[in-house]
């Protein structure tokens, strides 16, 4: 008899859920998703699977995700099995033509890792690069005026190939990589990528997996966390200097892409499993979640 009650009980707490969630799965339906997947959470083969399971989810009820995915500790890890050093400067990574060839090489093989894992759940995908159909078009990146090598600034993107699959029902997965005026291949920072893309695509929502809760007005005390940032407050916690790091060009991307259009922008960690679905299909959400100043 008590295990007829728990059973009864998960199944009235799986309803609830699921009430719960109604009213954003009618809000969102037919609206795209820009989910940029990165961090920790690519290393780790259980939470890489969840992470693919919740975007299928989210196009099995209505959504139109495209993925942009990144690979930067793959990518350092095959440079030094070739004898080279991973560099960076401010964040980004130096790029000469070798180490360019490289992240070609394994961002080409994670994205077609993905679209297996999309594939293997029965929904259909298409994997590219940002050097398909023109779609990241590039110019060289510098830093504080240094050159850093191959590494692309996105300076147009070609969204009509991306539209076109979404039409066709595929979910579309995009390897941070672009081309210049003179067909020459760049590494693209993948925040930035998604940006870009989400901006182009008018996407209704950008998503940050990171290896981050969210924001912190102060990282070390976790009870000044962030739930909810305005475009004009982000910018009043910028200027005010608390905000710095790596979390710096990420607040300033969430931000140009509700400037943009995006209706709503999260930073999410995506070590935590499911994070994705916590933060759109319930009331309070666990990550820190940008809006524009009208909303």
């Amino acid at each position: 008899m008590d295990t007829n009650l728990n059973d009864l009980d998960e199944a009235k707490r799986k309803a609830e859920v699921l009430i719960e969630a109604l009213p954003y799965i009618q809000k969102y339906n037919r609206k795209i998703i820009v989910v940029k997947y990165g961090g920790s959470a690519m290393s780790n083969p259980e939470l890489q699977r969840s992470v693919i399971s919740d975007v299928t989810l989210l196009k099995l009820v209505g959504f139109k995700p495209i993925i942009v995915h990144g690979g930067g500790k793959a990518i350092s890890k095959w440079v030094e099995k070739t004898g080279g050093e991973a560099k960076f400067v401010n964040g980004l990574r130096v790029t000469d033509s070798a180490t360019m060839e490289i992240a070609e090489m394994v961002l080409g093989r994670v994205n077609k890792q993905l679209v297996t894992m999309v594939e293997e759940l029965g929904t259909k995908s298409v994997g590219l690069s940002g050097k398909d159909g023109r779609l990241l078009h590039c110019v060289r990146k510098t830093s504080d005026g240094e050159d850093i090598g191959f590494v692309g600034d996105v300076d147009c993107v070609n969204p009509g190939i991306l539209h076109d699959m979404l039409e066709d029902d595929y979910l579309p997965i995009v390897a941070p990589i672009g081309l210049d005026y003179d067909f020459n291949t760049y590494n693209i920072n993948a925040d930035d990528a998604a940006c870009a893309i989400a901006k182009a695509v008018g996407a209704y929502k950008l998503v940050f997996l990171t290896d981050v809760e969210g924001v912190y007005r102060d990282y070390n005390d976790k009870s000044t966390f962030i739930s909810r940032l305005s475009v004009s407050e982000a910018h009043r916690l910028i200027d005010s200097g608390i905000i710095g790091g790596g979390m710096l060009p990420k607040l300033g991307n969430c931000l140009s892409a509700v400037e943009a259009g995006v209706d709503r922008v999260h930073i999410l960690d995506g070590r935590l499993a499911h994070s994705m679905l916590l933060e759109i299909f319930t009331d309070k959400g666990i990550g820190t979640m940008f809006y524009p100043d009208e909303s």
